[in-house]
């Protein structure tokens, strides 16, 4: 197999053309079967004229034929031989109209077609971070990098280097050429090698004279002045090549780790055998036999005793800038130690960035939930345990492939996410609401609580401002029913949206707050700001849990009474869930007309005995009938909302409540209902919304109010 060096500087006028040549004849006069390539496309003809060479086919014509016919292309109809010693060559391009031709994606179909050949395969990668560059880099044993002693070709390769890091190319793979390493008023090697993280493994000495000779003869220097100072030099970087094995990285696919028939078996563990597309449902691998996962802890343990993270501020965490600048430090630490525990380098970039993103993720963000996260498609996240990670994706509930590497490791990405924000958990609070910069809710529960483990779960914050348009095109109402709730908002009546966890309450009160006026002053008050309204003249107002020293706790009921000072024409309650709903009631009773809130019932009819034990919570003594009279003057609408056997969420019914039926039982008339027929093949949930045929009792007020509302939607629809 041959042994691949790309020869590449981000600066120009550097020697790397020249270097390139005389260490392949180089190589070549010790016997070795070497190919020189040049694939400097900004450049062309510069290495062929440096041996007299004038090819007449190169690799954007190879990789046309090894397409078409791979097993009829003849290496000898496109690498041509030099002149001196045992050296072909193989131009990159001819003209540099031919570099749209090279196809990164066929760089390693090439080597792997010139690999049996040859002993070396020396490469002129140019100087630009483009596609084909990276791609040649991928196919290196070793790299050699080419640096001249003054300070623009330091700052260069300190660049380049941080480039190189930052794509997770490993430092071990990575050597310095000092090129005119005794030039007059230069740094000196030894400056140079304090200012390079890496080793400098050939001086090239100075010699203008024999160079230029050597150009304009079309002879290598090495030819040329056999003996002289620089070609020794050209010699000796040869041999180091040749003699010292530490200097080549042998390439290897992270498919060929030595995994068990059983792992191999189950390649959803590790994307899918690295198509990068992870599987989702019934992950069933042995952690004690899948070898990435004890690659990946490997080096998550390494990197935490090598950066100390386990004692750093979790306030880093929520700083952008540290967070960035600490995990790009990381990972270039991670870069060598994927290398070093793998012993060969993997010359795929996506999985190298895939797994080193995945064990960053592990030990300076979210582990297996940054992805999770990311996803537009998932609302919630739900961790059971290290191993038993739920996402819930339209509507329905999966399990995850995803794994943390141990419980402990779930305890610190809980820490870590509610440091930053003054929060703990530990044994004596071992359950705690906190809330993330993008706005998701968590709730975390840990031992002695809960007993399988440290529980996370995370209700994913929307970006989205659905409106009814957007619930009109989903399937959850239709145009009748947004016609009469949007009267109901207009003409101020008090509404609840009630509904199950995860039944679509916000998103609906959200879209019935597009009707609210312009210059209305709306307050919201919620324990974790989830509301999106559209008004400008919008006070958002949020709940404040309890310090470490379990004090300064600032509840929706502390909030509400504050709110009446604050002059509202409308308050929106987030969810009502315990004494803050005699307030929210009060309210309404009392000139706040148009307000709304949520609440958790499984029918409009629940809503009323939720609200009847709700108020007897809050510790006011009032006898029955006064808390159903109170909850009949109050409420006017209620909109109740369902997430159906399909993942499917819809407004299952729209109801008055239409006062007092007697002395203990409020009148509850529905005015829309959704009528479930059955379920499809495929289970998909088969239904009609249709209206009842009541009428509601404040029509004459909507009209009067001047707006205009249609009898005919209140018609019973047929199946």
């Amino acid at each position: 197999m041959a042994k691949i060096t790309v020869i590449f500087s981000t600066k120009g006028g550097v020697g790397k053309t020249l270097i390139a040549v005389n260490l392949a004849v180089s190589l070549a006069k010790e016997g070795r079967r070497v190919c020189l390539v040049d694939l400097d496309t900004q450049v062309v003809g510069d290495m062929a004229h440096l041996m007299g060479l004038h090819p007449q086919s190169c690799m954007a014509d190879m990789m046309g034929f090894l397409q078409k016919q791979p097993q009829l292309t003849k290496k000898s109809d496109f690498v041509i031989k030099s002149k001196f010693y045992n050296v072909d060559f193989l131009a990159g391009v001819l003209k540099p109209q031919q570099s749209g031709s090279l196809y990164p994606s066929k760089i390693a179909e090439v080597f792997t077609f010139l690999d049996k050949d040859y002993d070396n395969i020396v490469v002129d990668a140019g100087k630009s971070f483009g596609e084909v560059f990276l791609s040649a880099l991928n196919q290196a044993n070793s790299i050699l990098l080419i640096v001249t002693p003054d300070v623009l070709s330091i700052y260069q390769t300190k660049w380049a280097l941080d480039t190189l890091q930052f794509l997770h190319f490993p430092l071990d793979i990575i050597k310095i050429v000092l090129n005119r390493s005794e030039s007059l008023s230069s740094i000196s090697w030894q400056e140079v090698r304090v200012n390079l993280p890496v080793d400098i493994v050939a001086k090239i000495p100075s010699d203008g004279k024999l160079v230029n000779q050597a150009v304009n003869l079309e002879v290598p220097v090495v030819v040329n002045a056999a003996r002289s100072k620089i070609a020794m030099a050209f010699f000796e970087l040869a041999t180091v090549l040749i003699e010292n094995k530490g200097i080549f990285m042998e390439r290897r696919n992270i498919d060929q780790l030595q995994m068990t028939n059983e792992a191999q078996e189950k390649p959803g563990q590790f994307w899918e055998g690295q198509g990068l597309k992870e599987a989702v449902l019934e992950p069933d691998v042995d952690e004690e036999k899948d070898e990435i996962l004890i690659l990946k802890r490997r080096i998550h343990a390494r990197l935490l005793d090598s950066m100390n993270i386990k004692r750093l501020d979790l306030k880093v965490f929520s700083d952008r800038k540290k967070a960035r600048d600490l995990k790009d430090r990381a990972g270039a630490i991670v870069s060598n130690l994927l290398v070093e525990e793998v012993g060969s380098f993997i010359p795929s970039q996506e999985v190298r960035k895939k797994l080193i993103k995945e064990i960053l993720d592990e030990a300076l963000g979210l582990g297996p939930l940054e992805d999770l996260l990311a996803d537009p498609d998932v609302t919630d996240v739900m961790v059971n345990n290290k191993d038993e990670i739920y996402i819930e994706r339209f509507g329905k509930i999966e399990l995850t492939s995803k794994k943390f590497i141990s419980n402990d490791q779930v305890r610190t990405i809980i820490e870590r996410i509610i440091a930053p924000i003054g929060r703990r958990i530990d044994e004596s609070v071992p359950m705690v609401d906190a809330r993330l910069t993008d706005g998701s809710r968590v709730n975390a529960i840990i031992s002695p609580l809960s007993l399988t483990g440290p529980t996370l779960t995370i209700r994913k914050f929307r970006k989205e401002r659905y409106k009814t348009a957007d619930l009109l095109n989903f399937g959850a109402l239709t145009p009748a029913m947004v016609d009469f709730i949007r009267a109901c908002v207009l003409c101020r009546k008090n509404l609840i949206v009630s509904g199950g966890t995860g039944s679509g309450k916000t998103t609906v009160l959200n879209a019935l707050s597009e009707y609210i006026p312009e210059g209305e002053r709306i307050i919201t008050l919620e324990d974790a700001a989830e509301l999106k309204l559209n008004q400008r003249h919008w006070i958002r107002l949020e709940s404040r849990p309890p310090n470490i020293e379990g004090k300064g706790a600032l509840t929706i009921r502390d909030l509400f009474r504050n709110t009446l000072r604050m002059r509202p024409d409308r308050i929106i309650v987030g969810e009502c869930r315990g004494t803050e709903s005699l307030d929210m009631l009060q309210a309404m009773n009392t000139g706040h007309d148009g307000s709304m809130t949520t609440i958790h019932a499984n029918s409009t009819a629940d809503v009323l005995s939720r609200l009847d034990s709700m108020i007897l919570m809050s510790g006011v003594e009032l006898p029955a009938r006064a808390i159903r009279e109170m909850v009949a003057s109050a409420v006017d609408v209620i909109v109740h909302t369902a997430r159906l056997s399909d993942g499917s969420r819809k407004v299952l019914g729209i109801a008055e409540v239409a006062g007092m039926k007697d002395e203990m039982h409020i009148n509850l008339n529905e005015v829309f209902v959704f009528k479930q027929i059955g379920v499809d093949h495929q289970g998909k949930v088969l239904g009609y919304f249709t209206a009842t045929g009541y009428k509601p009792s404040f029509m004459d007020e909507i009209r009067v109010r001047g707006v205009e509302i249609s009898d005919d939607i209140f018609r019973p629809t047929k199946a």
